[in-house]
């Protein structure tokens, strides 16, 4: 299949661009780079040292042999986007180019209007693309878990039933973003379901759960090849942020109360869940939505999860609760349903030692490279 990763060169975009090159497909990598060019604006870096795209696919191509198009470029450009779908004629079109930061969109009004800009106006293009150059093309886009809130009541994928005043109706899942980033992939939302309707578009939307890990089978093979990991309050993710703070001696920051509880997924599990979309695509006019996760836990579960396999491996590991810089529910019900990736195929990496011990590795052979005043929050919402 020829499929375009665009934000090939982010955290998600190229472990899967990897691993659906190795599965056999005509791979092809968009990106501006840009997130590169944010590392040097918050002063921060990846914890793994990571070389340039250009070194990263020449030794996959001497590694493996398959070869991994690179088009360097902003989907926020028409006429560099159009040119790549001619270029390319894409079935499957795989879009991880977003801004992907909550706090990020939340530092002031420029990064706000930038992430919105950024998100919606290339998913707009995206879709515009489509529809002009490669109408049977497939959408994969990444949303997030973050679109629907915490709810009271079960989060269902992406459409729920209601009964009112004696009628029935199935109708989009009601949406509860909490940052200006969440609310962009909302946007992105609304706009994909009414290009499904009223241009034939077909589209999945993998409304996916906070990712923690680092190495694929893929990223592994060597260290030119090696994945990022961000620790730092603006782009780390809790748990990756918590064993990298493990691994320098500093105490692991939880937000308030702790309680806070969001879906979680493995990397590997990310670019399998990218290969089944692809291999089962929607139907033509057909905008449907998997819930991409495995496993849910509170951050304070997940501290106490990386307190256990610090301290086995000796180092002393304390758990401080600091004011929240978010607004958010810190104690609330969480449930939500992930059948549908399952159903076809999904075999979880679960969270084990295993894999807490496997990042935690990493992180103290590179733990001479963290900036350590980078590993508090330094964004508030309000």
């Amino acid at each position: 299949m020829r499929i375009v990763v665009a934000g090939g060169d982010g955290f998600c975009g190229w472990p899967t661009a990897l691993y659906l090159s190795k599965q056999g497909h005509d791979v092809s990598i968009v990106d501006n780079l840009v997130r590169r060019k944010i590392d040097d604006e918050l002063r921060s870096n990846s914890v793994t040292p990571i070389y340039s795209l250009e070194e990263r696919v020449k030794q996959w191509k001497d590694i493996t042999g398959n070869e991994i198009k690179t088009y360097i470029g902003d989907l926020n450009h028409y006429d560099f986007l159009t040119e790549v779908f001619r270029q390319t004629q894409p079935e499957a079109f795989v879009h991880f180019a977003e801004q992907r930061s909550a706090p990020y969109s939340m530092i002031d009004r420029e990064h706000a209007v930038y992430t919105q800009q950024n998100n919606v106006i290339g998913n707009l293009n995206v879709l515009y693309a489509i529809k002009e150059y490669a109408p049977d093309c497939h959408l994969i886009k990444l949303g997030t878990m973050g679109e629907y809130g915490t709810p009271n009541i079960d989060i269902e994928e992406g459409y729920i039933e209601i009964e009112h005043n004696g009628r029935k109706d199935k109708l989009p899942y009601p949406k509860q973003p909490g940052s200006f980033y969440h609310l962009s992939k909302v946007h992105d939302s609304h706009n994909i379901m009414l290009a499904c309707k009223i241009w034939g578009i077909r589209a999945t939307d993998l409304n996916q759960g906070v990712v923690y890990g680092l190495h694929t089978d893929e990223t592994m093979l060597d260290p030119v090849l090696s994945n990022r990991l961000d620790y730092d309050g603006v782009y780390g993710t809790a748990l990756n942020r918590f064993l990298i703070q493990a691994a320098v001696g500093h105490d692991l920051t939880v937000y308030g109360s702790g309680g806070q509880t969001r879906a979680f997924l493995n990397i590997k599990d990310t670019v399998r869940c990218v290969e089944i979309a692809a291999n089962h695509p929607a139907d033509k006019g057909e905008f449907r939505v998997f819930n991409q996760f495995t496993e849910y836990f509170s951050v304070k579960e997940l501290a106490e999860k990386v307190q256990k396999v610090g301290e086995a491996e000796g180092l002393d590991v304390n758990i401080t609760h600091i004011e929240n810089p978010r607004v958010e529910a810190e104690d609330h019900y969480y449930h939500a349903v992930n059948t549908k990736l399952r159903d076809l195929g999904l075999e979880p990496n679960l969270l084990t030692d295993d894999v807490l011990h496997d990042i935690l590795s990493a992180a103290l052979g590179n733990k001479d490279r963290v900036i350590k005043e980078n590993v508090l929050p330094s964004i508030s919402w309000n």
